[in-house]
């Protein structure tokens, strides 16, 4: 019988990549008819992406249904330093990817069903209308981001309302799918500049709207509000969508690409703690704060009293497209003394095995970034979570864990890291971390998020068994893949 192929194009970036990896896995292990190409977009000197995809290759079986595809690395953008450089950097992959498909057409064993695209990659939607193939999308963010966003496309492309008007505004937005007004400061960035950037991303996601449907990473149970919204079209949108998640890397060795500190090592120190004793700071693969901050949250830690594992990098160089990296001595950054006073309680280490402390019965708060990975995985392995969002829609996603969902404490929400440094830098003081900390871990908080967070990694398990509800929406949209390929 011919296999029905799918062809997924994550953005650039190794989060979005592992994401869809993880997706196209999960295809492949539901429904022997379904193959699973990936076309890997990687950005230069992305040595973190290139080291993922060579783990990759090399544990693959020969006769697996899932191949990846380099598409070709564009040196000559490497200088490209506008803010378009993103969806220049894709947009120049057109004519690669309009090339592996016609040849997938003319030599594939298998018949193409279509295409999966991320939010950025809209653009080649265009494509696979030239060779008739359907086209989807694998959005890897929230519900609630995602009705957010196409119905900032309504008010924007449809109603001609100035989106600009809400920057450093006070004011508060009604949004179908959510059940509360959105504060414009958790607004992502992007939608309140006033330039082509913003307008070009509107202009995305206004073509979700010509796809057959829309694969959310979340689960029913989680986001049940949200869910709801964008299945009744309660915001103009008529793609079916299908909440099919948690979909996570529970196999943290194939995208660990440069440990600074031994995951054996850092294990070995949390059976050492009491349980559920540790609080985890670690804050993305973009995550880092200048010295002054740095010194705020170690002051905040020792003050606490709180046993903490910290995941410490230094930023990247200004005006270079790098991700942090660990420090060479971290105590050139902390407070005099820091590391000596806290030996017994604390550790600070570069990178981390998020996955793997999250699951250790040692952790019992995360202070998070926020980015919808960590947040699902900290869902998954039912440790609450203290926000602190940086950048993109990280923001949004803290509004909704702490005010709409109520499964995280607040140190922030609408704090912003400028990573141009053309605006003040926003400040976060040792004591207003304190605090956080200690309502996080209980010592002045409410169990009752605790409780919440619990109940809802028992849920979002069972939203992947056999009957769950991401179960039951996976196979709806296998069958209509089918079904639309026929």
């Amino acid at each position: 019988m011919k296999k029905a192929e799918l062809i997924f194009i994550p953005s650039p970036g190794l989060s979005h990549l592992i994401s869809t990896v993880e997706m196209g896995k999960l295809l492949l292990q539901r429904d022997g008819c379904i193959s699973v190409t990936v076309l890997i977009m990687k950005l230069p000197n992305d040595l973190v992406v290139e080291n993922y995809t060579q783990k990759l290759s090399s544990a693959a079986n020969p006769s697996s249904r899932l191949r990846l595809i380099n598409l070709p690395v564009q040196d000559e953008l490497a200088s490209n330093k506008s803010e378009n450089f993103l969806f220049d950097f894709i947009e120049s992959q057109v004519i690669h990817v309009r090339d592996i498909l016609s040849n997938l057409i003319e030599s594939s064993d298998s018949q193409l069903a279509g295409i999966v695209v991320d939010m950025f990659c809209t653009s080649f939607i265009d494509i696979a209308n030239e060779f008739s193939l359907n086209s989807y999308i694998f959005f890897t963010s929230s519900a609630a981001c995602l009705g957010l966003f196409l119905h900032l496309v309504s008010l924007v492309l449809e109603n001609d309302q100035d989106l600009t008007q809400y920057k450093n505004s006070d004011a508060e937005l009604h949004v179908p799918c959510f059940s509360r007004p959105v504060p414009a400061k958790v607004l992502p960035f992007m939608f309140l500049e006033d330039g082509p950037k913003s307008t070009k991303f509107l202009r995305y996601l206004k073509k979700f709207r010509e796809t057959k449907g829309i694969m959310v990473n979340t689960f029913s149970e989680l986001e049940s509000y949200a869910i709801q919204a964008l299945s009744t079209d309660g915001i103009g949108n008529t793609q079916k969508i299908y909440p099919v998640g948690p979909i996570l890397n529970l196999n943290e060795n194939e995208s660990n690409t440069s440990k600074n500190e031994s995951e054996e090592a850092i294990l070995d120190w949390l059976d050492n703690q009491s349980e559920s004793s540790v609080v985890f700071l670690c804050f993305g693969s973009m995550g880092s704060f200048d010295e002054c901050q740095v010194k705020e949250i170690a002051n905040a830690l020792e003050n606490s009293g709180q046993s903490f594992l910290w995941s410490l990098r230094r930023p990247s160089p200004k005006g270079k497209m790098e991700y942090p990296k660990a420090y060479d001595d971290p105590q050139q950054v902390l407070p005099d003394g820091f590391v000596e006073r806290t030996k017994g309680i604390g550790k600070v280490i570069g990178w981390a095995p998020q996955m793997a402390v999250l699951s250790h019965p040692a952790v019992g708060g995360f202070v998070s970034h926020c980015g919808w990975n960590s947040t699902l995985e900290s869902v998954w392995c039912g440790v609450p979570m203290a926000t602190w969002p940086m950048y993109a829609e990280q923001q949004l996603n803290a509004f909704e864990l702490v005010k709409e969902l109520g499964i995280a404490e607040a140190i922030r929400i609408d704090f912003r890291r400028d990573f141009k440094a053309e605006s003040p830098v926003d400040f976060v003081g040792s004591e207003e971390i304190r605090s956080a900390i200690s309502r996080l871990m209980g010592k002045d908080g409410n169990i009752e998020i605790s409780k919440k967070v619990s109940e809802m990694k028992n849920k979002s398990r069972m939203a992947l068994q056999e009957g769950g509800s991401s179960y039951i929406a996976q196979s709806l949209f296998i069958e209509d893949v089918i079904n639309n390929t026929a």
